[in-house]
């Protein structure tokens, strides 16, 4: 893949060496040169001077060529503009851009556009560690229609299977954090003790999945 990057912030930069770790291709877009020396000098990819919702600048960056496109940088309006130009004008399918504004990333998000909102997630990651109760929201596809929720489960359904309980709740799950490491449910997979869990839900059903979940006696 040949991946178009503006912003060569503390994000940007990792994203790149990253994708060049893995054996893509990375053009990187900042307007400021000494951005770039966050990439380290064993960087191989492409660098241009300039801002990332100029078409020309892109053109150098090789937005023609490109698989995707993340707009990183710290302005919410330059983010969305250049990934818009993207998207519409140069027609790279994989897009995704950093806002901060969380109120602007629902907007964008129903444009098509998938949007990390830096200050939301961060704030939701926090309040997850800090007072675990009720439902957190993990991710929310872009038509926000389906989300990914953290759902605190009675300790009664330790020892029993996941699909037990995604019978019970009528969802699925997604993924368990066991031990500080994400893992894939299987059909054998029991409930352990410390266990997280999310769960694929609609709005629709996010407090019956919450009710089961934590009433174990729906499930037998």
């Amino acid at each position: 893949m040949h991946v178009v990057i503006m912003g060569c912030g503390r994000v940007g930069a990792t994203l790149a060496r990253g994708l060049e770790s893995r054996g893509h291709t990375v053009s990187v877009v900042d307007q400021d040169a000494d951005a770039f020396r966050r990439l380290g000098e064993d960087f191989a990819g492409t660098t241009v001077t300039g801002v990332g919702f100029d078409g020309g600048v892109l053109r150098q960056a090789g937005i023609e060529r490109a698989d995707a496109f993340a707009a990183v940088s710290s302005g919410d309006n330059s983010n969305i503009i250049s990934a818009r130009l993207a998207r519409e004008t140069f027609g790279v399918s994989r897009v995704a851009a950093r806002i901060y504004d969380p109120r602007r990333a629902q907007v964008f998000e129903r444009l098509g556009i998938p949007t990390v909102a830096t200050v939301r997630w961060t704030a939701e990651q926090m309040l997850r560690h800090l007072v675990p109760e009720g439902t957190t929201e993990i991710f929310r596809d872009p038509t926000s229609t389906v989300s990914i929720v953290e759902v605190p489960v009675h300790r009664d359904w330790v020892g029993r299977t996941v699909r037990s309980l995604e019978g019970a709740c009528g969802a699925r799950v997604a993924y368990l954090i066991r031990f500080g490491i994400g893992t894939l449910p299987t059909d054998s997979t029991v409930v352990q003790e410390g266990d997280q869990v999310f769960m694929l839900v609609t709005d629709d059903i996010v407090a019956t999945v919450t009710g089961v979940a934590a009433a174990p006696e729906g499930g037998h």
